[in-house]
């Protein structure tokens, strides 16, 4: 077995997600209190007994799905399970920073506030409406690439997530991604969903907040991860810190090469992944890319404990 572990992004939170791990295990309550105080703000109360709203907001979301993916990740290190069982880690979008912080690349109060920045960057590169996204289904990455080009007409219109071979997402100018979507269907896709997001993730449109992360991540210390992560932007093994602090800026304007990441990794042996955190999105992804990989989710103890067995 040659282990994998992957971190969700956006869109897996939940109210009420990671309490039950914090319940049970001090050092995954101890992450918790680590990110309240960083933030200098109860996000946990957020997380626990706010409203999803609120919790889905991307400068809540992105830290809490970091908090709750390391505070799984702090229940398996309590049960002598640590990130070296992994042989790669990697996150969707959001999630490499988690990935980086369950690696010790980053610390968790830094990467905490790395996220919050993100987040409110990302919020304020484009003005609410003006921006879309849109998961095209039954079209792969190359189709769905030529679909955007023809959408664009002189606005920014990218394939912004490559996720797996049935579904791809596009992301730029409202206008032209509803115009994407009409053309995928008209070009054999078998649904195209305009996405409930608040603003055009991982297009050219993020360039402003590609260049706050350039800054922000300029002042925060990254070490080299204990395992080695498989970056978002290159679909590669990455360990070298400057090498790494460059692909988080371009994975803002990037594509999530989600993909061809889990193709990569199988390919260098992998056969299982664990899922650590909310929500088990990336393990349906990944079975549909390669079914030989088994997959498990860990976001609560009784998880925890069957990831420990199966990995006995």
């Amino acid at each position: 077995m040659t282990l994998a572990f992957v971190f969700p992004g956006q869109g897996a939170q939940t109210i009420g997600m990671g309490k039950a791990l914090a319940d049970a295990y001090p050092a995954a309550k101890a992450v918790f209190d680590e990110v309240d105080e960083a933030l200098g703000e109860s996000l946990s109360s957020l997380i626990w007994d706010g409203d999803i709203e609120t919790l889905t907001l991307t400068q809540n979301a992105q830290p809490a799905l970091m908090a709750t993916s390391m505070a799984a990740m702090r229940a398996l290190e309590a049960d002598g399970v640590d990130v070296t069982r992994a042989a790669f880690v990697a996150g969707h979008s959001l999630g490499e920073y988690s990935a980086l912080a369950a690696a010790g690349a980053l610390s968790v109060a830094d990467t905490a506030r790395l996220l919050r920045t993100r987040g409110q960057a990302m919020q304020s590169a484009v003005p609410v409406g003006e921006g879309a996204m849109a998961a095209i289904l039954g079209l792969d990455l190359d189709a769905v690439r030529a679909v955007a080009e023809e959408a664009a007409q002189g606005e920014v219109c990218q394939a912004a997530n490559d996720n797996d071979p049935t579904q791809v997402v596009v992301s730029g100018a409202k206008a032209a991604v509803e115009r994407a979507a009409e053309i995928a269907k008209e070009k054999g896709a078998k649904r195209a969903v305009m996405l409930p997001v608040s603003a055009p993730f991982h297009c050219a449109l993020m360039q402003p907040a590609a260049d706050v992360m350039a800054e922000a991540l300029a002042g925060v210390e990254i070490k080299a991860p204990a395992v080695p992560l498989v970056a978002n932007v290159r679909a590669e093994a990455v360990t070298d810190p400057d090498l790494i602090r460059q692909l988080l800026v371009e994975q803002v304007t990037g594509s999530v090469r989600w993909r061809e990441s889990v193709q990569y990794m199988v390919a260098q042996g992998v056969t299982e992944a664990w899922e650590i955190g909310a929500g088990k999105a990336l393990s349906g992804m990944i079975r549909k890319i390669d079914r030989s990989v088994a997959c498990s989710a860990v976001g609560t103890p009784e998880d925890v404990k069957k990831a420990l067995q199966a990995g006995d």
